[in-house]
């Protein structure tokens, strides 16, 4: 995979749907029409997530459509909806067995093979805090989990279950939770500090990692060891001595040592998880700093190292956030991405953001609503993503520019973002107004090579015609001038 890639998630059970329409027929992972796997490599990709290929949990499908909040949301995004819409939640996993109504484990195996024919790879999900109540493990290893009595069932309502299967009866285990939230109703809570459940994950990834080539960690800090003391007390027992990823993430990586690991992570939690061997973590704080703060914020956020910046995951969507160009408006939804793509580290877009779809669709549906394709965004992110493919933004330097007043002007120039990409003489500048107001500035640019007063020609990429004739000498001694209109965003190729 190149440095700072490109990943398309995907809503497996939806898009499934979505193509079986298409082709009007039934369409699993081991059927997926070669020119659908086309379309996406056009993208320029360095990998596919596909979210939510695990075996569904009977009883979190049950949950899911007697909650009565979810049936809120389910109104809200796909208003007369049926029963079965709702497939119950990707994240109370039943097994890490792919579900056999997208295809199962031989038609993951095909459509990877069709991804890596056109070099992508395949990410897939992992929930290391909690599985389904009705997965087997309750049963099987009751020791996994955090147990607690008969008087938690009673006396605590909606944070214990007696595991069960129908037939017979066991522990009484709690429902996953964060310490900040409800339990999840459709979970049961592992133990992190039982060393008989790491032993059993270290096994359980490793085939995982026989089927794909790399993870995204469903809510990775709930597993550090001080956060999960927070949470469970004594009921979790004494805390080993090895933090569970530091432990988990290496036995992987002896036996796999170019699989993936990427988190997701709050709570200013990311260089914590970095050190304990992640690959990649979310970069929550940048995309609430775009839609919530001043552009200073943005700026700052950048001043963090490069090494702590590469391995950051950059996005303006997924899906557990609002929609791009519902939380930003479609101008700044197109500002933020250009922001969050042409940074250092991995670059997440979500299925559905390129032709500007609005709804966010609760997880627990595999059904969505049509939606019309903004065409105006998707051949935006076509020049986005085509731009994007170029050897500067994966092996080229990184750094912020600086962006200065026009004489006789306001200080619209400080609501700039602008930073580079250089290898050798290849230069891609970019500059965004991050805000709905016009603005002037210059922009300095630090390249000694361009001394003189020859030309260089500066050509918007994103905005076919835009050039900008200026010798060498101007843009070292005053800059790149330039007046921005609102959320307007330019990459300029130099030569």
């Amino acid at each position: 995979m190149r440095k700072h890639p490109l990943v398309y998630e995907i809503n497996t059970w939806v898009w499934l749907n979505d193509l079986s329409s298409r082709y009007n027929k039934p369409i699993t992972l081991a059927s997926i029409p070669d020119e659908v796997i086309d379309e996406l490599a056009g993208w320029g990709m360095d990998a596919i997530w596909t979210m939510g290929v695990w075996e569904r949990s009977p009883r979190g499908r049950e949950i899911a459509l007697a909650h009565p909040d979810l049936q809120g949301d389910y109104n809200t995004a796909l208003p007369g909806w049926k029963p079965q819409d709702v497939i119950g939640s990707p994240y109370a996993v039943h097994r890490y067995e792919v579900d056999a109504v997208l295809g199962g484990t031989d038609g993951l195996a095909k459509f990877r093979a069709q991804l890596r024919a056109r070099q992508i790879g395949l990410i897939l999900d992992y929930v290391p805090n909690h599985v389904a109540v009705d997965h087997p493990w309750t049963l099987e290893h009751p020791d996994f989990f955090i147990n607690g009595t008969d008087a938690d069932l009673a006396n605590i309502p909606g944070a214990f279950f007696r595991a069960s299967n129908g037939i017979h009866s066991g522990a009484v285990i709690a429902n996953g939770r964060d310490p900040y939230f409800p339990a999840w109703t459709d979970t049961a809570q592992v133990n992190a500090f039982s060393p008989a459940f790491r032993s059993h994950m270290v096994t359980a990834l490793l085939n995982i990692a026989q089927q794909c080539d790399g993870i995204r960690c469903d809510m990775a800090m709930l597993m550090v060891t001080r956060i999960f003391a927070q949470t469970w007390g004594t009921r979790a027992g004494k805390a080993p001595d090895t933090e569970f990823w530091q432990e988990v993430i290496p036995a992987v990586k002896k036996r796999a040592p170019n699989f993936l690991f990427m988190a997701e992570v709050y709570w200013d939690m990311e260089d914590e998880l970095q050190r304990y061997g992640f690959d990649y973590t979310y970069d929550k704080r940048l995309y609430d700093r775009l839609r919530h703060e001043p552009p200073h914020a943005v700026r700052d956020h950048l001043l963090a190292s490069l090494d702590y910046q590469s391995a950051m995951v950059r996005f303006v969507e997924n899906h557990d956030e609002s929609r791009a160009v519902t939380a930003f408006g479609v101008e700044g939804s197109l500002a933020g991405a250009v922001i969050s793509a042409a940074l250092p580290g991995m670059k997440l877009f979500h299925e559905g953001q390129f032709e500007g779809r609005r709804i966010k669709l609760p997880v627990q549906l595999g059904t969505r609503p049509a939606e019309p394709v903004n065409m105006q965004l998707r051949d935006f992110y076509k020049r986005l993503l085509t731009e994007l493919q170029k050897p500067p933004y994966h092996e080229g330097a990184f750094m912020q520019l600086a962006a200065n007043p026009i004489l006789g002007e306001d200080n619209s120039h400080e609501q700039i973002l602008a930073f580079a990409w250089a290898l050798d003489k290849s230069w891609r500048i970019v500059a965004v107004n991050m805000v709905n107001t016009p603005v002037k500035g210059r922009l300095m640019i630090p390249n000694p090579a361009w001394r003189g007063t020859s030309p260089w020609r500066f050509e918007d990429v994103l905005t076919p015609g835009v050039v900008h004739l200026i010798p060498g000498d101007q843009v070292l001694s005053i800059g790149l001038a330039l007046e921005l209109a609102p959320h307007q965003a330019c990459i300029f190729a130099v030569r």
